[in-house]
């Protein structure tokens, strides 16, 4: 089976408008949420949230424009990827080259415009015809619209799949990217995640599920507080990640140094509740992770936690973590770094998983900026309040663990090793 390396990677997220700038603020404790757009405030006064740092339409040719704002995201990531990868549109083995992509909710602010567009035409009496709408409204909000958005772009040719499983999407995306791979099936592929719902339909949903954090009283931007005793749900965010995955054959080949070695990819279901977590089923996923890539727990030294902030979320992967580290739990790093950057949903797994590629490679780990006092229950090292710096990080996992009870769990070590 192939080796298979991350030769590019690329982000536009709350922190900033791409990954290197996304990481030095997350090393920097910043803190994206902040107060709702007045559509969504004047409903929802007290909903926070992590608005991308930069406009993705502005950083996209006008060709561009009529797309939605997720498909914008993409595109902006996969810009970011595919250039630090040395590539080129078009490639010669185009057919070998796949795109991936995971996203929550496809077309959001597409399909609020249109229910937005109707009820005005409704309430103009019969002034305005409510069947009128763009043309491209079905082509803009499909699920798959950035994927293709991307293939057509690259001019490539190999398989253009969408993996949409909540929080969980991205991550999903690349294992099964990577499996592809590994497996011989493709040479190449690049790997998105993509989110843009902040949007007043969206947030009215959302609120209902009760699982948004509550404004902190001394500083709302930093209200998402994972694994604190005072932590009361997580803050919506948007924006986008990619990382380019190779075969070692095709990037040795072309002289493509790597960023990283992607080596293990577990997958489970709970198959028990909508939305409460399952511990054995992480610990599944978890070990799953650990056993394809041939490691053994204490070969890690740094965890990017799923982390969202619910009680019953962070206090079932604190368990999690112990029922696979075991005894070297206690030595292991994990922050979540949503804290910080806000929960991206379709987009979380990728970028949490890219800013732990420039953790290991940095030897700097960003914290859970937000934890100044933790829930007994969760006891242990999640690096309280201020990055980690000088650390000899040679593997990395990284966890999502999705409403419906997906739960997916990656490992990446140096490479060379």
């Amino acid at each position: 089976m192939a080796k298979v390396l991350i030769t590019g990677m690329g982000a536009i997220s709350p922190l900033g408008a791409d990954l290197p700038a996304s990481f030095a603020q997350a090393l920097a404790g910043h803190c994206a949420a902040g107060a709702a757009t007045p559509d969504i405030a004047k409903w929802l006064p007290n909903v926070l949230l992590a608005q991308a740092a930069a406009d993705p339409a502005s950083l996209l040719g006008g060709k561009h424009a009529g797309l939605d704002r997720a498909s914008q995201f993409a595109l902006v990531a996969a810009n970011e990827a595919m250039a630090a990868a040395n590539l080129a549109p078009a490639p010669a083995d185009s057919r070998r080259f796949g795109v991936y992509v995971g996203i929550g909710f496809g077309g959001a602010h597409t399909v609020d415009g249109l229910y937005e567009r109707f009820q005005s035409a409704v309430q103009s009496d019969g002034k305005r015809n409510p069947v009128v709408v763009h043309p491209l409204s079905v082509p803009r909000m499909m699920a798959n619209a950035p994927a293709a958005a991307i293939s057509m772009g690259y001019g490539l040719h190999g398989p253009s799949q969408t993996y949409s499983v909540a929080c969980a999407s991205s991550a999903i995306a690349i294992g099964e990217a990577f499996r592809a791979i590994r497996d011989g099936y493709l040479d190449a592929a690049v790997v998105v995640g993509c989110e843009a719902m902040l949007t007043p339909g969206a947030l009215m949903a959302w609120n209902a599920l009760r699982v948004m954090a509550k404004p902190h009283a001394a500083d709302p931007s930093r209200s998402c507080r994972p694994f604190s005793q005072d932590r009361s749900g997580f803050v919506l965010g948007e924006g986008g990640a990619a990382i380019v995955l190779e075969s070692e054959t095709r990037a040795v080949a072309r002289g493509q140094s790597a960023l990283a070695e992607l080596c293990g990819y577990g997958s489970s279901s709970d198959a028990a509740h909508l939305t409460a977590p399952s511990s054995a089923e992480q610990i599944n996923a978890m070990q799953q992770a650990l056993d394809d890539a041939g490691l053994r727990a204490e070969d890690i030294q740094y965890l990017n936690a799923h982390g969202t902030a619910t009680d019953a979320g962070d206090v079932t992967e604190t368990e999690s973590i112990r029922g696979v580290f075991g005894a070297a739990a206690g030595r292991l790093a994990i922050s979540s770094t949503k804290a910080m950057h806000g929960h991206l949903i379709g987009a979380s797994g990728i970028l949490e998983f890219a800013l732990s590629v420039m953790a290991m490679n940095s030897g700097s780990l960003p914290p859970t900026a937000t934890l100044e006092q933790a829930d007994p229950r969760c006891d242990l090292d999640f690096i309280p309040q201020t990055a980690r710096h000088g650390c000899d990080v040679r593997a990395i996992m990284s966890n999502s663990f999705a409403f419906g009870g997906s739960n997916v769990s990656l490992v990446a070590r140096r490479y060379p090793a």
